[in-house]
């Protein structure tokens, strides 16, 4: 019966590692994600500020920088 629960504790403790270990893991890639969408939304931004929208009329198009 000892046996049966120091093999349970073991497994237990284990398990418990292992979880840390995948929460651990969650974390940093909750960080990893956040900061791409970040650089996603600065590099859309710059996308839009420097090419002409295919979604805007021209006449809605400011003039380019030489006019």
């Amino acid at each position: 019966m000892e046996e049966r629960i120091n093999e349970l504790e073991l497994r237990y403790m284990q398990q418990e590692h292992t979880i840390q270990e995948l929460n651990d893991i969650v974390c940093r890639q909750e960080v990893t994600i956040e900061m791409l969408k970040r650089d996603f939304v600065a590099l859309k931004e710059q996308l839009l500020a420097m090419s002409p929208s295919v979604s805007r009329d021209p006449d809605q198009e400011e003039p380019p920088p030489h006019y």
